[in-house]
């Protein structure tokens, strides 16, 4: 599906939404856990190394913004990635720093990172 051009308000103001829910570091943290498969709240706590209330939080705007999805199990609640298209987002981000990198280790000729 091709976007309009110019985007209507709308659609920029819903872009624009998608992005600032990423733009927070512990949300990214989040999602690169979860590209290993779906989790739960004290498990993702552990392995970020986060309070449990500050990953719930922060699992309650992916959530909200149709990035992860979660279901019950007993009295655990595990989530894993709904939307694809963030991690693609998130390999072209990579992908872009990478390039980055590489051309300013040859500027000043050596290597970065």
């Amino acid at each position: 599906m091709s976007l309009p051009h110019p985007l209507p308000d709308p659609v920029v103001e819903l872009i624009a939404r998608r992005f600032r829910v990423l733009a927070e570091p512990m949300r990214i943290r989040i999602l690169d856990r979860l590209r290993a498969g779906e989790a739960s709240v004290q498990e993702l706590a552990d392995a970020l190394g986060a309070s449990q209330q500050n990953v719930s939080k922060h699992l309650a705007v992916l959530h909200e913004a149709g990035i992860v999805a979660r279901r019950k199990a007993g009295t655990y609640t595990y989530y894993a990635i709904a939307d694809d298209g963030v991690l693609a987002l998130c390999e072209e981000v990579c992908g872009g720093l990478r390039r980055q990198f590489s051309e300013l280790a040859e500027l000043v000729g050596g290597t970065l990172g």
